[in-house]
């Protein structure tokens, strides 16, 4: 490695300043730096020499930018930011300023975490919530789903423009036919309104609320979360294995919080009338249809069913 004083000594040498007179000659004539002269005419070839370095990484950021190969790899000192130089005066001179602005892409990531940070979900495939929504696949995958599909983004621009209503939606269907991608849609559409949302697949979740009943700090904070979230889905309710105390006092509880306050939503391969029956019975007690008409009364009155007809989309 060469010592400090070599380098300085390069450093004085003919070749190395006619190279950077010719770096500096090569950056002044950009066509970037003369649209920045042309701006702010105060800016003379001292001033843009003296702040060369500056200069050098506007250009050197926008020309990457030009080329730009992903965020992922971004090769600008700051990934997915550029450089912006400010002109202001100072003392009667002009002075150069440089900072860092973001790109689209950094725009638009920012954006999605933002979304991502205001959806939860509860053991549903986090896939099925970071995957790219377009409107006019969901409607000509399968034209059999269209009026169903109608219905939702109806809710979605209704939400949009009025607010948050307290009436859901039960969407119900035969297997695979895009129930819980529709309201993965829903909740990503309007979390970039702002609004809160939680999703829960009710098989696993009754299940894990076994465990939660030995840890009742936990148990709480999930189920405050469920009751005060703006928006509520119970993906695929009527699959799980209900037993009477989840049922009359977890579940109970929160949809009788959240009725004619908040929105919920449901996914089920039962109509309303088969979901009572469901909801009537556990393992523990048997059949108590008094319980299951309770439920129902926190539930029927308080979404609109959505119908949603279609060809198994996971085969």
């Amino acid at each position: 490695m060469e010592s400090l004083g070599e380098l300085l000594d390069s450093m004085k040498s003919p070749a190395f300043r006619r190279k950077s007179d010719e770096i500096a000659k090569e950056l002044l004539e950009h066509p970037l730096v003369r649209s920045l002269k042309e701006q702010h005419p105060e800016l003379t070839e001292q001033v843009l020499r003296t702040n060369l370095s500056r200069v050098y990484q506007y250009v050197g950021d926008h020309n990457n930018c030009e080329h730009c190969p992903g965020l992922e790899r971004c090769p600008n000192d700051f990934q997915g930011h550029y450089s912006k130089l400010d002109v202001q005066i100072v003392n009667g001179s002009p002075e150069i300023y440089e900072r860092k602005a973001p790109c689209s892409l950094q725009i638009s990531k920012t954006n999605e975490d933002q979304i991502r940070k205001r959806i939860r979900s509860f053991y549903v495939d986090e896939r099925a919530l970071e995957e790219g929504y377009n409107e006019v696949e969901i409607m000509s995958k399968d034209r059999l789903r269209a009026p169903a599909v109608h219905q939702v983004f109806r809710y979605i621009r209704d939400t949009r423009e009025n607010g948050l209503s307290p009436k859901g939606l039960f969407l119900t269907g035969s297997f695979g036919t895009g129930k819980t991608f529709l309201m993965c849609y829903l909740l990503h559409e309007l979390a970039k309104q702002g609004f809160t949302g939680v999703i829960v697949y009710m098989p696993e979740f009754m299940e894990d609320l076994k465990s939660m009943m030995q840890d009742n700090s936990k148990l709480k904070e999930t189920v405050e979360t469920m009751k005060h979230c703006d928006l509520l889905i119970f993906d695929d309710i009527g699959a799980e294995n209900l037993n009477p105390w989840v049922r009359d006092h977890v579940l109970g509880s929160i949809l009788n919080f959240r009725m004619n306050r908040k929105p919920t939503f449901y996914t089920s391969n039962y109509r309303l009338d088969g979901l009572e029956k469901h909801l009537s019975f556990t393992s523990k007690d048997g059949e108590e249809a008094h319980k299951g008409q309770r439920l129902m009364n926190r539930i029927s009155p308080f979404v609109d069913v959505v119908q949603l007809f279609g060809e198994n989309q996971r085969g």
